[in-house]
């Protein structure tokens, strides 16, 4: 029977999962007395349920054996992005009552990219069902970007793969195996099944463990599925704000490293080594960079933070360390929880405003196939190996590479790949600041606006500058430049050219 559901059109499949998910509010907004919100989330999916049957038994009359290829998933998967939230920003809008249907469908827009920008942070702004649906969203959005990685984008070597692929960006590789050939349908099918019960299961466990650390527990599962979305959405203003403490930080911390490999809970991506997650590259260079920012932090306020004076003891010292690490891999995984320890950590460096350090994480994000965004882990490692034998040959201009296989693949080609994508990456973080600027942003809060929106990565806007931005305060135009940017961010410039390409719309 799913494999009869996957031959319909994707947008409609993820409509009506929407609609499903819609009585999960509408059931907690009833538990809670909030009836009015409860009739919202419940007609919603009930009416959209009715259409979406509608449809697909007309559909179902004509074309039923047609199947869907790769290159229309794509389109679908972009068409979803934009055109599903003004499905998803119905209840919202009508539960709010206090906002522009604009500002509901740009939220579900950052909701459903897993960015996690918010025109509701303030808290007691929206109720706890209406925070319930953000997460919800999120976390759907996460769970579509893990199944779309593998059944849609690696067999075109698109988002990441085409770093370790030899077949060109867009274009299918003949020698992946036979996983990759068969029919789109069944990948799917495979994929879904497979990812759905691991990701499932991991927001559960993550979601007893932050209720078992003293957090409250719709704050504790809305809090587990940001972080297995990376959308950072929180109803109470985030981590520090929370009753979990340093435990429930902790245990985050163990669970974000997820975002920076997928070889942390599966194999179902191309792998440069066989020998498991530590010898990872993605992983390694994730946990160097996680290991050596905060350290480098750490150092300063012995080495560059004169200004900074003053008895200090160990425990304040493992508090300043914590902080810059936890916020760290945050920021790395475009997840963006700070911890709160984090002012601590810039009192101790004596950085008042470590925005660029922030931005620049995100920029690089997590794993290739994960649900973080950015450049992406393994086009950083690409570019690092391409770099470092350039050095060697300027040294030995007759040396001969060490590496063979797989990391001459990454050397060489993916490297050029890798470079190209950092290109299209660069000129469309220009193009979004240009755009935000020409709608009355100065230059700083359009860079972080449209960093943010690339490397999906929410609460950049408020911890990347002085005066946090206000999304609210953002003209139209500014509104919709941002939400291009986040489906621009989360499906990725090179696959949108990709789709742009004749080629691969042929039989």
């Amino acid at each position: 029977m799913i494999e009869r559901l996957l031959t319909f059109p994707l947008i409609l499949i993820l409509a009506g999962c929407a609609a499903l998910m819609m009585l999960l509010p509408g059931f907690d907004a009833l538990m809670r007395g909030e009836t009015r919100v409860a009739g919202v989330f419940v007609s919603s999916g009930l009416l959209g349920l009715a259409a979406i049957v509608s449809i697909g038994l007309a559909l179902s009359g004509r074309g039923s054996a047609r199947r869907m290829s790769d290159t229309q998933n794509l389109a679908a998967l972009l068409m979803a992005y934009i055109l599903l939230p003004l499905y998803l920003a119905l209840p919202f809008y009508e539960g709010v009552q206090t906002t522009t249907y604009l500002n509901a469908y740009v939220e579900m827009v950052s909701s459903f990219t897993t960015t996690g920008a918010t025109f509701f942070g303030a808290p007691g702004r929206i109720g706890d069902s209406l925070h319930l649906w953000r997460a919800l969203v999120g976390w759907s959005g996460g769970l579509l970007i893990w199944i779309s990685a593998s059944a849609v984008l690696a067999p075109m070597s698109l988002g990441g793969f085409e770093v370790t692929v030899r077949a060109e960006p867009g274009q299918d590789d003949a020698r992946l195996g036979r996983f990759q050939r068969a029919s789109p349908v069944r990948r799917v099918t495979q994929v879904t099944r497979t990812l759905v019960p691991v990701y499932a299961g991991l927001t559960l466990v993550l979601w007893i463990l932050l209720m078992a650390d003293g957090e409250r527990a719709l704050v504790a599962a809305l809090h587990a599925m940001a972080t297995l979305a990376t959308s950072g959405i929180s109803s109470i203003g985030g981590l520090h704000n929370g009753a979990s403490g340093v435990a429930g930080e902790m245990v985050i911390f163990a669970f974000l490293i997820f975002a920076l490999s997928r070889l942390t809970f599966s194999s179902d991506t191309v792998s440069t080594v066989p020998q498991g997650v530590w010898r990872d590259p993605e992983f390694r260079l994730g946990m160097t960079i996680v290991c050596g920012v905060p350290l480098v932090l750490f150092l300063r306020h012995w080495i560059g933070a004169l200004e900074v004076s003053g008895p200090t003891d160990a425990a304040q010292a493992l508090r300043a360390f914590w902080g810059a690490a936890f916020t760290v891999l945050s920021f790395l995984s475009t997840t963006g929880f700070e911890s709160a320890d984090w002012q601590a950590a810039r009192d101790w460096s004596g950085l008042k405003t470590p925005g660029l350090i922030l931005m620049g994480l995100a920029m690089v994000g997590g794993g290739v196939a994960t649900t973080a965004g950015g450049v992406k882990l393994l086009r950083v490692y690409a570019l690092y190996l391409h770099a470092q034998r350039e050095v060697d040959r300027l040294i030995h201009p007759s040396s001969v590479g060490r590496a063979s296989g797989p990391g001459r693949r990454i050397r060489r080609q993916g490297a050029y790949v890798a470079w190209i994508f950092f290109m299209l990456f660069a000129l469309t973080l220009t193009a979004l600041t240009a755009a935000f600027a020409l709608s009355g942003q100065g230059f700083e809060a359009a860079l972080i606006l449209a960093l943010s929106g690339l490397s999906t990565t929410g609460p950049l806007i408020h911890t990347a500058s002085e005066e946090p931005i206000r999304l609210v305060q953002l003209a139209t135009g500014a509104k919709l430049v941002y939400a291009a940017a986040m489906v621009l961010g989360r499906l990725e410039t090179l696959a949108l050219i990709a789709l742009l390409n004749p080629s691969v719309w042929r039989d």
